[in-house]
């Protein structure tokens, strides 16, 4: 069973995360499946913009730990959306954590229903959020970065939407976006695509400078024993050694 479902309406593809028993966490097989999803709406003329939302109550938890991705797909898929020459709208309804955050931030557009919540929880495993930071840190602003990296404490859409992380909030998320879709609609895909390259040049700077060495630091800190502490105690849901 394949993890992304599509469906379309009036030339705007939606890709749902849909591996509900591992709260959509990012597996091998969930993130070569959503690339492949991706490259098929990039080479479709009839499709004008892509959603990616969710089934279940979580957008995404992050790496999936028994199956984690490799950091260099982790990085290849991150850049797949910010590169393809269609708009890419997050529609949350869910809760969002670690590299769940990075798709968010790939983004062009993000929107979240008032229930959603965010977290960067990787220091309490162990890791640093270091692949998902080539498009979160030039999107974001930086003080609320620090504390948010820095502690793991979960904040609100409403502070999301203060850090850029996210475009807009509200009760119904299909109504905040119902005219953002709309005005998709109405703007020519040649106009959409190059409009996309001016807003996304400076995240693609960061792939280009940055991704070597971040996909290096992912790769070391998941070998590292603390990290083999931090999930482990996560998995089976007590402290880790190191918290006081």
């Amino acid at each position: 069973m394949t993890p992304i479902s599509r469906t379309r309406a009036r030339a705007v593809e939606t890709l749902s995360l849909d591996s509900t028993d591992t709260r959509n966490a990012l597996s091998a097989a969930l993130v070569s499946g959503l690339a492949e999803a991706l490259t098929e709406c990039g080479k479709d003329p009839d499709v004008r913009a892509v959603v990616l939302t969710h089934t279940g109550n979580t957008f995404c938890a992050g790496a999936d730990l028994r199956d984690p991705p490799g950091p260099e797909a982790l990085v290849a898929l991150l850049r797949q959306i910010v590169e393809l020459p269609k708009p890419v709208v997050a529609r949350i309804t869910g809760h969002v954590r670690a590299g769940g955050l990075g798709l968010l931030a790939a983004c062009d557009i993000a929107a979240a229903s008032s229930t959603a919540t965010f977290a960067f929880t990787e220091v309490r495993i162990g890791v640093a959020p270091a692949v998902i930071s080539l498009p979160v840190i030039p999107r974001a602003d930086q003080r609320a970065l620090a504390r948010y990296y820095l502690t793991g404490e979960r904040f609100d859409p409403r502070e999301a939407v203060r850090t850029g992380l996210l475009t807009v909030t509200g009760d119904d998320v299909d109504d905040a976006l119902a005219p953002i879709l709309d005005g998709l609609r109405q703007a020519a895909p040649q106009a959409l695509a190059e409009t996309k390259r001016l807003l996304t040049a400076r995240v693609l700077e960061t792939f280009d400078r940055d991704a070597a060495d971040l996909t290096a630091l992912s790769a070391r800190l998941f070998a590292s024993d603390q990290a083999r502490e931090g999930m482990t105690a996560f998995l089976e849901r007590r402290d880790a050694a190191w918290a006081v």
